[in-house]
């Protein structure tokens, strides 16, 4: 009987380490965890690390840069770059929250405390400056003008001139500054909207003659309305995008600065634009020079 007793004890504890060893296994198909990190006291990487959460504004109407999908998750190139970010802050990817930021609003979303990165197709300018500061650039776009397929009466900014045709942009936007100078009568010629599909449906609808924005933005619309869009003419502005951060925040800029240099160099830049913009435009971008104002 005592060895009865024995055996029986020992398969109760095997089948316990049996099971502990399950739910080991169900832990990990839940997720890795991040790579610890550490910050030095008092920095916002400190602080992010320690909430394991941090707020990302972005674009929710961009193919290929920022839109947002059926499973109501914004997907695109600088989403990726806001994952990298967060990866590097020992944040996983569960722990980000998006917030659809328009280009009108992104300095106050900041300002604000709302976000705490803005990763949106962000022209670096010195207006801005005064307002954030910026880490990158980590693309440089140009902008560009997108019309109906069939129209070969606008061939650039030069054509808005003799007044009489509608472009389209967004409010707050660098795009929607630049076209300015080439319009006959501004107030009859702009037509603003807080988004750019908004500008893509009423360009479709007939109600302007042209969107205009970064070129990497329309080409991504063009790819989702196959068959409707084409580029006009060629870009004529550089844009340098940056990340927004606010502004005085020097070592959480220099953190995303060393971050940017870090995926230049390992990969990850490269496979973040294959896999999102990269769709639309397969010459895989070099990381541009960083501006460490």
């Amino acid at each position: 009987m005592r060895i009865s007793r024995v055996a029986t004890l020992a398969a109760v504890a095997a089948l316990t380490l049996g099971v502990a060893a399950c739910g080991g296994d169900d832990s990990d198909d839940a997720g890795t965890a991040p790579e610890s990190k550490s910050f030095a006291a008092g920095t916002t990487m400190e602080k992010l690390n320690k909430a394991q959460k941090i707020i990302i504004g972005t674009k929710f109407d961009q193919p290929g840069f920022g839109l947002k999908g059926l499973d109501n998750k914004p997907a695109g190139f600088d989403v990726e770059i806001g994952k990298i970010i967060a990866t590097e802050l020992g944040i996983p990817e569960s722990k980000i929250e998006y917030i659809e930021t328009p280009s009108a609003v992104r300095e106050e979303v900041l300002e604000q405390g709302k976000a705490d990165i803005v990763v949106a197709t962000y022209t670096i300018n010195d207006k801005r400056k005064e307002r954030i500061d910026f880490a990158g650039p980590y693309y440089v776009a140009g902008q560009h003008i997108m019309v109906k397929a069939s129209d070969s009466s606008i061939t650039g900014p030069d054509s808005f001139k003799a007044g009489g045709k509608k472009v389209c942009s967004v409010a707050g936007s660098t795009p929607a500054a630049n076209i300015e100078k080439y319009l006959a009568d501004k107030v009859a010629q702009l037509v603003v909207f807080d988004v750019y599909q908004k500008c893509v449906d009423a360009l479709n609808g007939g109600q302007v003659d042209a969107v205009t924005t970064d070129n990497v933005i329309l080409t991504g619309f063009i790819a989702k309305n196959e068959g409707k869009f084409k580029l006009a003419g060629q870009k004529f502005t550089d844009e340098p995008y940056g990340i927004g951060v606010k502004k005085g925040d020097t070592a959480f800029r220099d953190f995303i600065n060393d971050t940017l240099e870090k995926i230049y160099a390992d990969g990850r830049y490269a496979k973040a634009w294959t896999e999102t913009a990269g769709k639309f435009d397969s010459a895989v971008p070099t990381g541009p020079s960083i501006n460490r104002y």
